[in-house]
């Protein structure tokens, strides 16, 4: 059996960043000195090849056009490598994994984010680890020789999630990521111990499509106690906006107030694209389990169930891109197309 091919794809982030000891300032690391700053890869059992970004991208600044430069690089370069991984900054990292999720249809290879909290020049550093696991991961075959894992993940300290089931939890942790409504995909330990009932598996025989059509004109609103008519007009003087996440209370709830309901039913009159998502970390929307949520349900808003709001935001884009009709929108949203929900 040949090496695994694995192709690394650096778009920034603190695991890219070296600090120079005159200056003390941090600088990007020239991924094509990698096997020198880290010599441990040689020992792994694949060929790694790396590809940067011109010019590295704090993840505060990602953006769906860099969305579609990640998927591009990972089409052009589908058929020569056997998986990849994708270097990127925290902070954002959900967001763009769980938009990578949406965007290649039938992926039948690894794409495996990891980042990390401390630079990789740092002596305490946990980029060295989360690096060399996820391309380990990437690596992995089945008996028959096929990619082991098979969808998007992300990796963060000695854990492979779903990725679009991903929400950074803690900015100052190793242990940054969290998934709490979806058990991992792997961990690593003494031992690399994949779950494989957790795995997501396309539809086989279908072909591996890219999709590069994305709509951002969404908006999101974050219910709070004492949230007024006036801080929300202007959604409705919008001529851009064409969906809105709603984060909710607890299991989808929100107020009962008649100028709430009837704002809401203003911006479904407009043809806006309404969404259920509820704030909490853990848990889902269950509309009409409460009374503060049943007006919501007559009104037929999306229910967003269990999904993040890192990939609501994200198969909304994706959604929105493709065009489709309110009722259409509703049944596709709803439903599980890449292991976002349950």
């Amino acid at each position: 059996m040949t090496q695994p091919r694995i192709l690394l794809i650096y778009t920034g982030g603190t695991i890219g960043m070296i600090k120079d000891f005159e200056t003390g300032a941090l600088r990007a690391f020239n991924f094509d000195k990698l096997l020198e700053r880290i010599s441990e890869l040689i020992h792994l059992d694949c060929f790694i090849e790396t590809v940067a970004f011109d010019t590295p991208i704090d993840s505060s600044d990602m953006n769906p056009q860099n969305w579609i430069k990640i998927a591009e690089i990972i089409e052009e370069n589908y058929a020569q490598f056997d998986g990849f991984v994708v270097l990127h900054g925290s902070d954002t990292m959900s967001y763009s994994s769980s938009a990578l999720s949406f965007m290649l249809e039938n992926l039948a290879k690894p794409v495996i984010f990891t980042g990390s909290q401390l630079p990789i020049g740092d002596l305490r550093t946990d980029a060295k680890e989360n690096l060399i696991t996820s391309i380990q991961l990437a690596s992995l075959r089945d008996a028959d020789g096929n990619p082991e894992i098979q969808e998007v993940g992300l990796y963060f300290e000695y854990k492979l999630y779903r990725a679009n089931r991903t929400t950074k939890i803690n900015a100052e942790h190793f242990e940054a990521f969290a998934s709490l409504n979806y058990p991992p995909l792997a961990e690593s330990g003494v031992h690399l111990k994949i779950f494989k009932e957790n795995l997501w598996r396309a539809t086989p025989g279908k072909p591996f499509k890219v999709h590069k059509q994305i709509d951002n004109n969404i908006a999101l609103i974050k219910l709070f106690p004492g949230i007024t008519k006036a801080s929300l007009e202007g959604f409705l003087a919008s001529n851009t906006i064409k969906a809105i996440i709603l984060e909710t209370y607890g299991a989808g709830n929100a107020p009962t107030a008649p100028w709430f309901l009837e704002f809401l039913s203003e911006i479904k009159q407009k043809g806006i694209f309404l969404v259920n998502v509820t704030q909490c970390s853990g848990g889902k929307v269950i509309m009409g389990q409460y009374e503060t949520s049943v007006a919501l349900k007559n009104l037929e808003i999306v229910s967003g169930k269990d999904i993040t709001t890192e990939a609501a935001i994200a198969k909304l884009m994706y959604l929105l891109g493709r065009k489709m009709d309110m009722s259409t929108f509703k049944i596709v949203f709803e439903t599980q197309i890449r292991g976002e929900m349950s």
